[in-house]
């Protein structure tokens, strides 16, 4: 709730409904995934968001608000989770489709850790990526118990997965890369162009019989250039900046 950018966006409504009500929606529809639960800040700050996810049937744990690597190790002990799915609260087109994709892949490949080509993670990668805002990560609970021991960065506290991707020579790390080249999108909600973008591919799209997909909203965008360019002039790139330096 505390966004410095657009503050209570997990909670601003998309057609009615929290923009967090639509990503649990939308990640309880990929098949292997048994449960979610929302990982909350414990602060007094972000009361009114453990309120909501108890008033309508969300799982959640409370920990640490910049410790959030701590948060997550937390929670997956405390939900016996293994393999861990993590999906974060500023990617409302997260598409369940690719998500089955990367867990199967992480089940068949032997991985510590593997993510989904977009965002901070996959910005020095020399290969296909996936728009901003499609991101999502699977790895082990092991992977995780082990960062949560060995890392001292700040930066690794709060990205949470940060350790696992800096540090290949420990962890077997892979990445699921797009199979066409995606224009240059911001598809993730960090400032209010971003979540009017969201806003307007809701409209258009959403159904209540099935989650839509990422082609359904490329295809939107195509036909609707001026509703792509809503969000054009922040740059993610500058964004990241500090998460991907050393």
């Amino acid at each position: 709730m505390g966004s410095n950018r657009l503050p209570g966006k997990v909670l601003k409504p998309i057609l009615g409904r929290p923009m967090l009500w639509h990503i649990v929606q939308r990640v309880r529809a990929v098949p292997s995934i048994t449960e979610v639960v929302v990982a909350v800040p414990n602060d007094e700050a972000n009361g009114v968001l453990r309120s909501f996810c108890s008033d309508n049937g969300i799982a959640f744990f409370a920990g640490s608000e910049t410790n959030v690597l701590d948060r997550y190790y937390q929670a997956a002990k405390q939900f016996d989770a293994d393999p861990v799915l993590r999906v974060t609260a500023d990617c409302p087109l997260v598409d369940p489709q690719l998500i089955e994709r990367l867990i199967g892949a992480y089940e068949s490949g032997g991985y510590d850790h593997i993510g989904i080509a977009a965002g901070a993670g996959a910005q020095l990668l020399d290969k296909k990526l996936f728009p901003d805002g499609l991101d999502a990560e699977c790895f082990s609970f092991l992977a995780l118990e082990r960062s949560w021991h060995a890392a001292t960065d700040p930066r690794d506290r709060e990205h949470v997965t940060r350790y696992m991707w800096s540090n290949k020579n420990i962890f077997r790390c892979g990445n699921i890369t797009a199979d066409v080249d995606y224009p240059r999108l911001r598809l993730t909600v960090d400032h209010p162009e971003d979540f009017d973008l969201v806003t307007k591919i809701y409209e258009a799209l959403y159904s209540d019989l099935r989650p839509f997909e990422l082609s359904e909203v490329m295809r939107f965008l195509e036909n609707n250039p001026k509703v792509g360019n809503l969000n054009r002039k922040w740059n993610e790139a500058e964004n990241y900046r500090t998460v991907l330096e050393k």
